[in-house]
């Protein structure tokens, strides 16, 4: 593998025992197939089980993947840390549970072809399929419509699969003060307001496995990370 890759895909992960060798499998068979130049960073943060002692296992056979430990679980801390290990030209933000490969097929050629900054895989765009349970499909138009009248956002989603520019994105990542499961929020939201070219596109979302974290108890931390946001974004104008 060259030292510097052409892609970088990162992706957080919290317990993963029962699905994260599988779903790198397939992930990399792939990317394989599709003959691309790339390394995959998983982002441990936190795992009570064997997902380290995994991980371990399959970096150590196959050198295209890397992995790094964070002792807290904290989803937007390790999405932060895997971006700014990236070595990439583009880098893929991917879920372990969802790994789907349409969306690089989709989101490539559109970094590719230049004129595009950050391709954003929306699970309420026009054209999606979103198979979750209906409290979690009401949940992400709760969240987005807070962001819509909070912070102006004209999105349809932020949170999930996205793709960019490395040089691009790395002083917005820079910026992003907010953690958990909001971060990723942030991060297409500053994208935005700093004028980058963020494009959204339609997703077919079929999850591998339930959430690690039960939805309501993100609740709490949402609303206190949107009402930071709000002061820093707003207020200070930062």
């Amino acid at each position: 593998m060259a030292s510097s890759p052409y892609l970088s895909i990162v992706i957080p992960v919290y317990n993963e025992a029962a699905i994260v060798a599988s779903a790198a499998a397939e992930l990399s068979q792939g990317l394989d197939a599709r003959g691309w130049d790339y390394e995959i960073i998983f982002a441990e943060n936190g795992s009570r089980d064997s997902t380290p002692q995994i991980l371990e296992e399959m970096c150590t056979k196959n050198p295209r993947l890397r992995w790094f430990h964070s002792e807290r679980p904290n989803y937007g801390v390790a999405l932060k840390a895997g971006i700014e290990k990236a070595r990439g030209t583009l880098v893929f933000c991917d879920e372990i549970d969802l790994c789907d490969l349409s969306f690089y097929d989709a989101a490539l050629p559109l970094l590719e072809k230049g004129g595009v900054d950050m391709v954003v895989g929306s699970k309420a765009a026009k054209g999606a399929s979103d198979q979750r349970p209906v409290i979690r499909r009401v949940a992400t138009r709760v969240h987005n419509g807070l962001l819509k009248v909070v912070l102006g956002f004209q999105g349809t989603d932020t949170h999930g699969l996205k793709a960019f520019r490395r040089e691009a994105l790395r002083p917005v990542v820079e910026k992003c003060v907010v953690d958990m499961d909001v971060f990723a929020s942030e991060f297409v939201i500053r994208a935005w307001r700093e004028g980058l070219r963020v494009v959204e596109i339609p997703i077919q979302l079929h999850e591998k496995r339930q959430p690690s974290i039960h939805l309501f108890k993100r609740v709490p931390n949402v609303l206190r990370n949107v009402g930071k946001l709000f002061y820093v974004i707003r207020i200070r104008g930062t």
